[in-house]
């Protein structure tokens, strides 16, 4: 736990009492601070309770003696509107922040020199941001790993010399924190997503670029830059003075990383200084995981990192679950787990990577659908629609692509096997990516790929047990 010392002996509200914001509540506790906590629903209140915690509705409380509003990520700051607590909390003049924000200023006070990794981007960021760590670890280094991936910043030990934080940042949590200043900030794409919580995809880009224009002096920006708004804020970055490293799998870069075929190349003043070898490297499959495995490579030599050392590192990587995740194989037919990718821009990266596709697409749909993904169509051999966006992707399918509505994900799994079994394709793949949000029928994208594996595996089992598996 990283002890919150920036409030102590003041009284600090906690409003959402997830795990990010209980992890909050006790490291302020920790650091003599007096957290005041509330959330909109009664069970986690009870749980907060139930904790020892004081846990009191934040409209009664004499917000005169706050001295701040710890908001949790997931709770609306700006869009569609305020939240009621942040509309409390600005009335009474009360800033209103987040975990990371709390991270940064303790960092500050113990060791403000002390590695500092922060990773965004619309798109592959919990990959880069575990690929990251990975190398790092795998060359000796005390690494401390969480943000919007896994742990809550806060439950992470303190910074220290010789200790790395790698923390992966939604836009959500940059937008709570104000004075984020990694050593190396890493921005890897932007495409439309979560317009519903930032208004505009203007206000979305700004929100992101914060990451990287916070750099520490001396520091690194690493910014992907095949697409233009991140071409935009890369060379902004070098007009203020920013370290630069560009990262693009679309063409040759003069300056930064490039990908030639399988290969990463360092390029520096147009000539080739170092190259990565990708190929065989099933975790990084892909021109989408190229790119994170390009920044990754860029963050860890920005800590110091020899590239020979960091390039010997992603080969070893396992990858994440829920992205591009070989759940299996029955026979010839590979399934592939990729509940992860709830956009249409996170299902193109995974619709690039094979051909022979039975897709699984479908959920909770998100602006657009997937009528940015009809150049992949004649890699589909059937699409199986499941969920709230069945019946629109169907209409974007059309004649196009053969379609089954499947409704939920058990049949779909089932009606896939057997037609990639039957069909006689030469390299089958049952392809789980939704291009949509699972709210409609699983709690998260986890419960959806853990459910999606699952069936999977019993599904090879089956086969095997009755010697149709070979």
């Amino acid at each position: 736990m990283i002890p919150v010392t920036s409030f102590k002996d003041r009284a600090v509200a906690v409003f959402g009492l997830g795990a990010s914001g209980l992890a909050t509540a006790e490291a302020l506790k920790a650091g003599g601070a007096q957290p005041i906590l509330d959330d909109d629903g009664e069970a986690r209140r009870a749980e907060a309770a139930a904790r020892g915690f004081d846990v009191r509705s934040l409209r009664e409380v004499d917000w005169s003696g706050i001295a701040a509003l710890v908001l949790s990520p997931g709770v609306p700051l700006t869009h569609p509107a305020p939240h009621w607590s942040v509309g409390l909390a600005r009335n009474a003049a009360v800033e209103v922040i987040g975990d990371i924000e709390l991270f940064v200023r303790e960092r500050r006070r113990i060791y403000p020199t002390s590695p500092f990794v922060a990773i965004t981007g619309t798109n592959g960021k919990s990959t880069t941001t575990a690929l990251i760590a990975h190398i790092l670890k795998l060359a000796g280094r005390d690494v401390q790993l969480g943000g919007n991936f896994g742990t809550a910043i806060l439950s992470l030990e303190p910074p220290r010399s010789g200790r790395v934080h790698v923390v992966e940042c939604s836009s959500f949590q940059i937008d709570l924190a104000p004075s984020l200043d990694p050593s190396c900030g890493v921005l890897l794409n932007l495409t439309p997503d979560h317009l519903d919580r930032h208004g505009t995809m203007e206000a979305y880009a700004a929100i992101k670029e914060r990451l990287v224009a916070g750099v520490q002096h001396g520091g690194t920006a690493v910014v992907g830059v095949d697409d233009n708004l991140c071409q935009a804020i890369a060379d902004r970055l070098e007009r203020a003075g920013t370290h630069v490293v560009r990262v693009s799998v679309r063409r040759p870069l003069a300056d930064g990383l490039y990908l030639d075929g399988n290969e990463i190349v360092l390029a520096q003043g147009g000539a080739r200084r170092f190259s990565v070898g990708l190929a065989g490297i099933g975790s990084l499959r892909g021109v989408h995981n190229a790119q994170n495995a390009a920044a990754a490579f860029a963050a860890a030599t920005a800590c110091g990192l020899a590239p020979e050392i960091a390039a010997a590192a992603l080969r070893s990587f396992p990858g994440l679950a829920h992205r591009m995740e070989e759940v299996g194989r029955s026979g010839n037919v590979l399934f592939i787990n990729d509940s992860k990718a709830t956009n249409a821009d996170a299902a193109a990266r995974a619709l690039a990577s094979f051909e022979d596709i039975y897709w699984i697409a479908g959920g909770k749909p998100k602006a657009g659908g997937i009528t940015t993904l009809t150049g992949f169509f004649p890699r589909i051999a059937k699409a199986y629609l499941i969920g709230a966006a069945a019946d629109e992707f169907a209409e974007t399918l059309g004649g196009r692509v053969a379609h089954v509505m499947a409704g939920t994900l058990d049949e779909a799994v089932a009606r896939a096997a057997a037609d990639a079994a039957a069909e006689g394709r030469p390299h089958p793949v049952v392809l789980l990516s939704p291009a949509c949000a699972s709210y409609d029928q699983f709690r998260d994208f986890e419960e959806r790929g853990q459910t999606f594996a699952a069936l999977v595996r019993a599904l090879i089992a089956d086969a095997a047990n009755s010697g149709t598996g070979n």
